[in-house]
């Protein structure tokens, strides 16, 4: 018979979020009666915003025209949504970043996801601890990992993201290759100084790096020491790979529209020690293995970037930042110790009194029908810690704040 990837079986159990989804599942069967309300999984609840409805329905009556009907289009992108990405999120910082070097994508998640195909198998990888678990679980997936011992797979370097160091990873006493960094961070919804930031570009030069640097929460960003780009550190464009999304950014969790900066200046070797562009490999790359994002959407993107899709998705962000409060406010009225919030639309909620992640979990699900996530699910540093999100509606958010008000612990 045909072998399998026997990498797979080294994936511990199911998605995380696929746990979650059948454990709610089973209580909703048992308990019909009951009103749950979700403060798991990361997805948006406001509709998308008029500019981009508009964009969308010209976009979908230009496909019934014989005259502005579209086939395939680049993989890389409509040169018009490349360039208003370029400008909006990049020259008009004064960052450097051209048009050619973004790629429209469907999603941060499935580039992240992609892109260490880009590097040989024996490359050392460094991660946060906790993190988001797509980094971890997809070079698991490529062979790059040992075996798993202790809640941690050999082969991986962990960068631990510790309360008494206010959850910033440390860095690695030893020389890696590849560095995946989340911030604003997904799970514990802090984010990264300037400074503390500059300390990792410094340690990727010194050794030749490369930083792939997820930034899907940059539009929550509100703190004026955080920065927006990794570009705006000197000598990141050397480096670093940047994600960025429009799902959490314009509720395009559904429409899937992402983008990521692959800087022509980002080199790689081969085994004998020549030099590559790492831009002309994820071309390469994409071109052979997408066809592009749908015509409509890349239009509905570009409509994010007018002056009126900007103030309507700005609401939007403030109204989820103002669930975060919420949530804050509540937790702090219960005597409980919480994270995050203000640059990002995660609490990290701290356990009371040691609960284990899971069993709080159960809790909130059993007592007061409330959904979060487990923080062991994002890595053994996040035992003891808990997610919840501020996604959902105000009135939605305002009730599951007060009922986990209400536990007593």
């Amino acid at each position: 018979m045909t072998q399998m990837n026997t990498n797979y079986l080294k994936l511990q159990g199911s998605y995380l979020f696929s746990t979650i989804g059948k454990k709610v599942a089973a209580y909703k069967e048992h308990h019909p009666e009951k009103k749950l309300i979700s403060l798991g999984i990361g997805d948006v609840s406001q509709p998308l915003v008029p500019a981009v409805i508009e964009a969308l329905h010209k976009a979908v009556d230009e496909m019934g025209q014989q005259s502005t009907f579209r086939g395939y289009g680049p993989e890389q992108g409509y040169a018009f949504l490349r360039e208003a990405v370029a400008k909006h999120d990049y020259q008009d910082h004064q960052i450097g970043i051209n048009p050619d070097e973004i790629f429209i994508s469907d999603g941060a998640k499935s580039d992240v996801a992609n892109f260490q195909e880009l590097f040989s198998a024996d490359t050392k990888v460094a991660l946060q601890d906790p993190v988001y678990p797509v980094y971890l679980d997809t070079n698991v997936m490529a062979g790059r990992t040992e075996t798993f011992s202790n809640g941690r797979f050999g082969g991986i370097v962990y960068l631990p993201c510790l309360e008494e160091n206010h959850f910033v990873p440390q860095i690695p006493k030893e020389h890696v290759d590849i560095i995946y960094l989340c911030s604003p961070n997904n799970p514990t919804g802090t984010a990264m100084t300037r400074e503390q930031l500059a300390v990792w570009v410094e340690y990727a030069l010194e050794h030749k790096s490369i930083l792939l640097y997820d930034s899907a929460y940059e539009a929550y960003i509100t703190q004026a020491d955080v920065v927006h780009s990794i570009y705006e550190i000197p000598g990141a464009e050397k480096v670093a790979v940047e994600f960025r999304s429009f799902s959490k950014t314009a509720g395009f969790t559904g429409t899937r529209c992402a983008y990521t900066v692959v800087p022509k200046s980002v080199r790689v070797v081969d085994p004998e020690g020549g030099k590559h562009n790492l831009h002309s490999l994820w071309l390469r790359r994409q071109t052979t293995k997408f066809n592009g994002v749908p015509y409509i959407v890349q239009r509905a993107a570009e409509a994010v970037y007018s002056p009126l899709g900007q103030t309507q998705i700005r609401q939007v962000i403030a109204g989820y930042l103002q669930n975060a409060h919420t949530i804050l406010l509540a937790l702090e009225k219960a005597g409980l110790t919480a994270y995050g919030g203000e640059n990002a639309p995660y609490i990290w909620l701290k356990t009371p009194h040691g609960l284990a992640s899971w069993d709080l979990f159960d809790r909130l699900l059993e007592e007061v029908q409330v959904v979060g996530t487990p923080g062991v699910g994002f890595g053994t540093h996040g035992e003891g810690f808990f997610r919840l999100t501020a996604f959902n509606t105000p009135e939605q958010t305002k009730e599951a704040a007060q009922r986990i008000a209400m536990l007593k612990f």
